[in-house]
């Protein structure tokens, strides 16, 4: 192994390089989550617009093959480098201060930092439940098998018939609320991560970040909101568009 390779190596096992690509993947993570919340809006298109709008997406991405599956992979695969990132810097933290304060102050600290490792295991536990309701159709796969008259995935009634059970819509509201408070921080602290420690640019980025969470968890939470408040309906019988 090189002096270069050895050094990049040695930087990447320390807390500085952890946290440096905690931020990266963090980074990564918030833009994948930006552009599904673009296509999830889709949903509120007006004028009886979202159905079509909605399946014609869907079937854009299928469209794409094997390079949607190797985009899920690497999308998980960060998702999952992420989460070791957070285990290895909490036991890094731990092995530098193996006594704890005899009082710690919280009083500057955000509910989002104290609550960083409960919130990313929610968000952990959503996603394995997003993925087996919406992804792979083993929650409810009467709804994953819905077709439109154009033999295209009826991804939009399968939403709609999804988010119709009360249970679904309230427990994706609140993991959203979780996601929202985990990013509030997240966001945060990435830049301080990656290095830029300016203080007029520190609370930029807190603000920014608070922001973005915001938004991000609102736009989520909508869609299930509009289902159950009646916003958003079915565009055919759910059984008629079974196929």
């Amino acid at each position: 192994m090189s002096p270069l390779v050895e050094s990049v190596v040695r930087f990447l096992r320390s807390t500085v390089g952890t946290k440096v690509l905690m931020a990266l993947t963090g980074l990564a993570l918030v833009g994948f989550l930006v552009a599904h919340l673009a296509g999830n809006l889709q949903m509120l298109a007006p004028g009886g617009k979202a159905p079509e709008l909605m399946n014609a997406y869907a079937a854009q991405l299928k469209g794409l093959g094997p390079l949607l599956w190797i985009a899920r992979i690497g999308l998980l695969g960060t998702f999952a480098l992420h989460v070791a990132l957070a285990i290895r810097l909490t036991a890094l933290n731990k092995a530098a201060r193996p006594v704890p304060y005899a009082y710690e102050s919280t009083v500057q600290a955000s509910w989002g930092s104290r609550t960083m490792i409960l919130t990313g295991s929610v968000v952990i536990l959503f996603v394995l439940f997003h993925l087996a309701h919406f992804t792979l159709g083993f929650t409810h796969p009467e709804h994953y098998a819905l077709h439109d008259a154009q033999g295209r995935h009826d991804v939009y009634n399968m939403v709609v018939a999804g988010f119709q059970v009360p249970a679904v819509a309230v427990g994706y509201g609140l993991a959203m609320f979780v996601v929202g408070l985990h990013l509030s921080h997240g966001l945060g602290s990435l830049v301080r991560s990656l290095g830029l420690s300016n203080p007029r640019l520190r609370l930029l980025t807190q603000r920014l970040g608070v922001a973005v969470a915001i938004l991000l968890a609102v736009g989520f939470a909508l869609i299930p909101s509009a289902v159950q408040s009646g916003w958003i309906q079915p565009s055919t019988s759910v059984e008629g568009s079974n196929k």
